[in-house]
């Protein structure tokens, strides 16, 4: 038992630490500042290429992860080759599945200008071929031949027709022979009719002949039409390819290292070559009805277009991408719509890329949380990596009732090194329940929330606080500021030793205390300033605390500063908001009767306990069992409760107070109420650290503040929390004016002599404890219990035994 002097209560931070005057005359500081373990793990990962060696970043939020891997990755990359740009041409053999096309650095955008200024060349010089004299010459030339010789074939037949009584006559549904007569006229039906038989048979034979030597003609004639076409398109390609020809083959010569592209620009010349209508000046069509317009059909040149999906022309090294929104279209890419008449229609100029792309050869940056609340993200990132390839895929196509007809994008090779950031608890959830996790993310850079409160620590805390005073343009802080901060960082570490690296948090408390300064009308930003705003801060945030103190005050929660009792005491919780946590007092009470129920705690009866806090009641019921039971069992019940709880209540930094009535209420020895205490215990009375410390101590301080300071009032704590000790000044001046102590304890039975101002008492070794002593009261009472319930066993065999001579 220790009661404890102001300079165990609160580490200053001493300003000969400090070799200036204000941050003015400090150099900027762009190192990470206590992440030790985190940079080595973060430079092993990233300098590792194998497979499965991506990195999650874990840590509390405000610790400087995504900062640190921004200014880690950009340094690291900068040293690092610059990928290659990808595009997609159209697939002219499989018109649904567009092909990737890998190029040097800025080169995709140079192939898709060649491509653009080629497209427009030939859509202005092919037609000037076909309007040439050259052309039409021979295109004359081998239209009149081919209508030469079929003439030739049906003059020969109508002569040798007429020769034999026949003519050749145009119908409307094609040539035919029929007979004539002297003067040239049809032979009539009637006329054929009256002619003898031996006649008919003659005609009928030479007409046969004659339409067999017909119907070859005509398949000549047929076969002659389409040999004049193809030679027209042979001549047409041939006039075009003086054209198409050499500005391909400029093309293939500038790109030949590239065999993709020369098998495309191949396929391209084909394809103009046999899509030379789309280069002839279209004629405008006459409406079919005069109050309609017919809209002017262009012919499309999209297909030999190139889609350019990533340009690296202006990256230097390797590209960091940061996806703050990780949707799957987001990271995948997607294949884009548009609306013509009603139908949704596409095509491969409408694939857009996504981050993986852009971050293809180089690092991908997620935040995992957000990776795993976007529908197929996670898997289909996994996938990916696994399988080292990217698609571009309709992620919703398995889900429609009908299938439908899209692109089939070529997959393009990945190669990225994957960065997850996150909390603990998404790192050990995926690492447990995630076997492909477990593969493909290897890498774990822990970042630390606190740091060592050592003089180079310090300094390079300092050193951070100028560099954020110069980027935001704050005022400068002198030593005085600089040094609060230092303090107030140690509180948030809850440790005197430790130094906070959440440098989030510090950073609003450097803005709100810049705010006070110029509120002020200062040039520096001072210790009071910085106090000020915590202050303020805490103003703006206690609403609630406030409320129970009053509650308090009112009587509504009772809660006694003065006096003692039997068998009650004053706990201490800390209520956590979330961005505020406070201490509350909480008035515990217990009850000894005869019985054997033992130890009840009545929240666990009302299912209002918590696991660990049943423990604890658990430990206590050991406890007294180890101090009273040495010689013959127990016999007792007891009942202990937080009055006026009504919520749960967990943990088990109650246990000392608890135990304190028991034994008060078991002893009969009042307990002081101006003295609350906060500590866990184990099975042996050895009192245990607790979290909340200072929290817990300040809110019985201001308690007793308003209630009025005697000095007598107090609180007790583990001696193993005294380093966790960081307390407002109030508390500080308070107990340097003695009118408020904090005492720290290793033992129960030095909390049982603060509060009842008698001593605990030792066992001898007959089991007994030394007359005047707590627990020789205790075990008194314990013994009058027993003896009471002996006797009622024995009065009740009598009982039995009577009922029985009466039978």
């Amino acid at each position: 038992m220790k009661k404890l002097e102001v300079h165990d209560l609160y580490r200053e931070c001493s300003l000969d630490l400090f070799n200036f005057n204000t941050t003015d005359e400090l150099q900027d500081f762009k190192e990470t500042i206590g992440q030790e373990r985190a940079i080595r793990s973060l430079d092993f990962g990233l300098s590792l290429d194998s497979t499965g060696f991506n990195i999650f970043i874990l840590g509390e939020h405000g610790t400087g992860k995504m900062t640190t891997v921004r200014s880690f990755l950009y340094q690291k990359a900068l040293g690092e080759p610059v990928p290659s740009d990808w595009c997609y041409v159209y697939n002219f053999a499989d018109p649904d599945s567009p092909l990737a096309v890998e190029l040097e650095p800025g080169y995709a955008v140079i192939f898709q200008k060649d491509m653009d200024e080629t497209i427009k060349i030939l859509r202005t010089e092919i037609p000037k071929v076909f309007e040439s004299k050259e052309y039409e010459k021979q295109r004359n030339k081998i239209i009149d031949e081919s209508q030469k010789r079929q003439r030739q074939l049906f003059e020969a037949l109508e002569q040798e027709a007429q020769e034999k009584g026949f003519s050749l006559r145009k119908t409307v549904s094609g040539l035919i022979l029929v007979p004539i007569k002297k003067n040239n006229e049809p032979l009539t039906e009637e006329e054929y009719e009256s002619l003898d038989e031996r006649t008919r048979k003659k005609l009928d034979e030479i007409g046969k002949s004659l339409q067999e030597k017909l119907n070859d003609i005509v398949r000549v004639a047929r076969e002659g039409e389409k040999t004049l076409k193809e030679q027209l398109i042979k001549l047409e390609k041939e006039a075009a390819l003086s054209s198409v020809g050499h500005l391909i083959e400029d093309l293939k010569n500038k790109y030949q290292k590239y065999e993709k592209i020369i098998a495309y620009l191949d396929a391209v010349k084909e394809d103009i070559l046999s899509h030379l209508d789309d280069f002839k000046i279209q004629e405008e069509q006459s409406p079919q009805l005069p109050f309609m317009k017919v809209p002017k059909s262009e012919p499309i040149f999209t297909r030999y277009t190139v889609n350019v999906l990533v340009n690296n022309k202006e990256c230097k090294g390797a590209p960091c991408v940061f996806e703050s929104n990780p949707t799957y279209y987001n990271l995948f890419g997607r294949i884009e719509h548009k609306i013509q008449y009603g139908i949704a229609i596409t095509d491969f100029s409408m694939i857009k890329a996504g981050s993986l792309h852009k971050a293809n050869g180089g690092y991908l940056v997620v935040n995992a949380l957000d990776l795993l609340r976007n529908l197929f993200s996670y898997d289909a990132l996994k996938r990916a990596v696994r399988n080292k390839e990217l698609k571009i895929e309709d992620v919703w196509e398995q889900y429609r009732l009908i299938s439908t007809t899209t692109l089939k994008p070529e997959a393009i090779p990945l190669n990225v090194k994957v960065i997850l950031i996150g909390n603990p608890y998404l790192y050990y959830l995926l690492y447990n329940l995630d076997e492909d996790y477990r593969e493909l993310f290897k890498v774990k850079a822990d970042f630390e929330n606190r740091m060592d409160r050592t003089d180079e620590n310090i300094q390079k805390y300092a050193l951070y606080i100028a560099t954020i005073c110069r980027e935001e343009k704050l005022l400068p802080f002198d030593k005085t500021g600089i040094s609060k901060v230092i303090e107030i960082s140690s509180r948030i570490a809850e440790n005197q030793n430790k130094l906070s690296v959440k440098f989030s948090e510090i950073a609003d408390i450097l803005r709100e205390a810049n705010y006070w300064a110029i509120k002020s009308d200062s040039k520096l930003v001072t210790r009071e300033h910085v106090q000020k705003a915590m202050d303020e801060k805490v103003y703006r945030t206690n609403k609630i605390e406030e409320r129970i103190r009053e509650l308090i005050l009112d009587g509504t929660l009772i809660v006694n500063t003065e006096g003692k009792k039997i068998g009650q005491i004053n706990g201490l919780a800390v209520l956590d908001l979330g961005d505020y946590s406070f201490g509350k007092p909480s008035r515990i009470s217990a009850r000894i009767y005869a019985g054997k129920a033992g130890v009840v705690n009545i929240e666990r009866e009302t299912k209002m306990s918590g696991k660990i806090h049943e423990k604890a009641i658990l430990i206590i019921t050991h406890f007294l069992g180890s101090r009273f039971a040495v010689k013959k069992p127990i016999t007792l019940s007891a009942s202990i409760t937080f009055e006026q709880l009504y919520d749960m209540v967990e943990g088990d930094s109650a246990s000392c107070a608890e135990l304190c009535a028991l034994l008060s209420s078991l002893s009969g020895v009042p307990l002081k109420q101006n003295i609350a205490i906060t500590g866990s215990m184990d099975q042996n009375g050895e009192v245990q650290p607790v979290g909340g410390i200072n929290e817990k101590i300040e809110g019985f301080f201001d308690l007793c503040k308003i209630k009025g300071l005697d000095g007598s009032h107090g609180v007790i704590i583990p001696s193993r929390n005294v380093k966790n000790l960081m307390l407002k000044q109030e508390v500080l001046d308070a107990v340097m004016a003695g009118k408020f102590s904090i005492y720290s304890i290793d033992s129960i039975d030095g909390a049982i002599e603060i509060m009842t101002d008698m001593p605990a008492g030792e066992m001898r070794e007959d089991g007994t404890y030394p007359e005047g002593t707590v627990n020789y009261l205790a075990a008194k009472r314990l013994a009058e219990i027993d003896e009471s319930m002996q006797k009622k066993k024995d009065k009740d065999k009598e009982n039995n035994k009577e009922e029985k001579k009466s039978d």
